[in-house]
């Protein structure tokens, strides 16, 4: 996609100082120059232009706001002074994978006073002896050069850092409170559990009077019934027996 209608698309029907971040990586610029950005871009503030052919940014508007600008993976070689002319306010500069391989063709940036970060990675000029140096000796205004500074200690966000601390503070908290609440609830578990064995030692120990007493009303009634069957019913004639019949006979004679 051509350079021109990829920024009509990026637009979605806004007006060019609306925009305030433009993505065009991997699209055609024409001739390897920049098209379709124009000072309209008034209030823009990252622009990235990665891998689209450019081998000159001598067609780039004069953007006050512009902070950060990605040109890796084309073919520049120089012609950087139109960056300290239009860019003023520039704080981030990724020229990584383009064709730079003397010192002498950054030195355009020294008037970029704003300047905290470089990349050159991929780049012939990284290839010099003492190239750190050099450049933060042409560059004092840089704090990171290829994402590390002077003392070769790599780049961070130190808002980034604070908010890290806090969230492991913020997790160690809700550990300690999840602590807290298990051992609480451990604590009521055993309550109840004791709570439990008490009330069902006391049932036990009802149940069981209960049950004695049951039992010895049981015993009670067996042994009435028992006495009961063993003595003739009320108004039940006594049987006689053949023994006394003939007493009766003899006594008669």
């Amino acid at each position: 996609m051509e350079m021109k209608k990829r920024v009509s698309l990026e637009l979605r029907h806004r007006s060019p100082t609306e925009v305030q971040e433009l993505f065009l990586d991997n699209c055609r610029s024409s001739e390897g120059k920049i098209e379709g950005i124009t000072d309209e871009f008034s209030n823009l503030e990252l622009l990235s232009l990665i891998n689209v052919g450019l081998t000159s940014v001598a067609d780039l508007p004069k953007l006050d706001k512009l902070k950060k600008l990605e040109l890796s993976d084309n073919r520049i070689s120089g012609g950087l002074e139109v960056l300290a002319e239009r860019l003023v306010n520039l704080t981030h500069l990724n020229l990584s994978g383009n064709k730079f391989k003397d010192i002498s063709t950054l030195e355009p940036l020294k008037k970029l006073p704003q300047l905290k970060s470089l990349d050159l990675f991929n780049c012939e000029v990284t290839n010099l002896a003492d190239y750190r140096e050099s450049i933060f000796k042409l560059l004092p205004q840089l704090t990171y050069l290829d994402g590390y500074d002077i003392d070769d200690c790599e780049a961070s966000d130190s808002d980034g850092d604070v908010v890290e601390d806090e969230d492991e503070e913020e997790g160690e908290s809700e550990d300690f409170e999840e602590e807290e609440e298990e051992d609480e609830e451990d604590v009521v578990a055993e309550e109840d559990n004791d709570d439990d064995s008490d009330s069902a030692d006391e049932d036990g120990e009802v149940n069981g009077d209960v049950d004695s007493e049951d039992d010895e009303d049981e015993d009670e009634d067996d042994e009435e019934d028992g006495d009961e069957d063993s003595s003739p019913a009320k108004g039940e004639k006594r049987k006689r027996d053949p023994e006394d019949d003939d007493e009766e006979e003899e006594e008669d004679d």
